[in-house]
């Protein structure tokens, strides 16, 4: 299996730069297409992007931002859900990095930007953590043998709609499950009556309509999982009843390596703010729930809690919250 493993250095400084729209730093490498046609064979094998950060004496992260943005070339017949699934984003991380541009048929030749760049949330690196507003899972592993390293991964997730909100809260995986049954929450079985007629009670593992794919992996608020899906396209969006959904191959990948008992934190931050070396980045989603004031207010306290609101310019820091993207930005001097 090929997987893309990328430390934090000066390439990722450089080309965050240039998202962020420094042009004397600017770094454009060559924008790449996939050579072959999608296929679940080709998900199956798709980039697996692992990075290492190194930890301070306080057993912290000395830089909060990892990956690097790049770019994508389309090919004919290309849509969002396919390069976004490929390179391990959601429809709508596509949707607002790239605003103007047809989703369904964006025209060939076009160069996408891909937001595969990540202020880390603040300020868990144990285990595992779900930020709401980004739709966005990180895993965080220590290293044998390496104590002042530490490996992150991360996934894109599908989360809950309006009505039915993922909760914020600190949790642990309490069991772990292949091929699951669905018993269908009365209050769901209830709205798939009303829909589309459908009166099951439960939905057996390997279904194909089965929603929780073939690994769930249930939180101790067990009303709650993390799970696989029969629709992909799902991910990255608010699709769900509060669960957190993960493209099938993802999940493969993911379920193996978190043991029962592992801690899971939902948390809630719109508005990230982090650092590389002396820069100052911040990233911004919408505030999917409305549980903040204003992304200006969630900036300033993202900012404070990281203690580099002494280094952020304030115009820079409000062009960044005007228009989210979801792609870090340069806020320092």
């Amino acid at each position: 299996m090929w997987r893309v493993r990328m430390s934090v250095g000066a390439l990722v400084a450089l080309t965050l730069l240039g998202a962020a729209g420094c042009g004397r730093y600017r770094v454009r490498a060559p924008a790449v297409s996939v050579p072959v046609e999608w296929s679940e064979e080709l998900f199956a094998d798709k980039p697996d992007g692992v990075f290492t950060v190194e930890l301070g004496k306080d057993g912290t992260p000395k830089d909060t931002v990892v990956g690097r943005v790049q770019r994508y070339r389309v090919r004919k017949g290309d849509t969002f859900l396919d390069v976004a699934r490929y390179y391990g984003l959601g429809y709508e991380d596509l949707i607002a990095a790239n605003p103007g541009i047809d989703p369904w048929i964006p025209k060939a030749g076009t160069e996408l930007r891909l937001p595969t760049a990540y202020v880390l949330p603040c300020c868990t690196y144990r285990g595992v953590v779900v930020n709401i507003p980004e739709l966005r899972l990180y895993r965080y592993e220590k290293i044998d043998g390496q104590p002042r390293r530490l490996r992150v991964r991360t996934y894109p997730v599908g989360l809950g709609r309006d009505q039915w909100r993922t909760p914020r809260g600190g949790y642990h995986i309490a069991d772990k499950t292949k091929n699951p049954q669905w018993n269908i929450p009365e209050s769901i079985r209830r709205e798939h009556i009303r829909e589309r007629g459908d009166k099951r009670h439960s939905i057996p593992g390997g279904h194909p309509d089965n929603p929780l794919g073939q690994y769930r992996m249930r939180l101790s608020n067990r009303i709650y999982s993390i799970h696989g899906t029969n629709m992909p396209w799902g991910v990255g969006q608010q699709t769900s009843h509060g669960c957190i959904r993960m493209y099938p191959e993802d999940i493969a990948r993911l379920y193996p390596d978190v043991p029962v008992g592992t801690p899971v934190e939902l948390t809630y931050q719109p508005v990230k703010a982090g650092r590389w070396g002396d820069l100052t980045f911040v990233e911004v989603h919408p505030d999917i729930y409305r549980y903040t004031k204003s992304l200006k207010t969630s900036a300033a306290q993202a900012l404070a809690k990281r203690k580099l609101g002494g280094k952020a310019d304030a115009d820079a820091v409000e062009d960044a919250v005007t228009e989210p993207t979801g792609v870090p930005v340069r806020v320092s001097g």
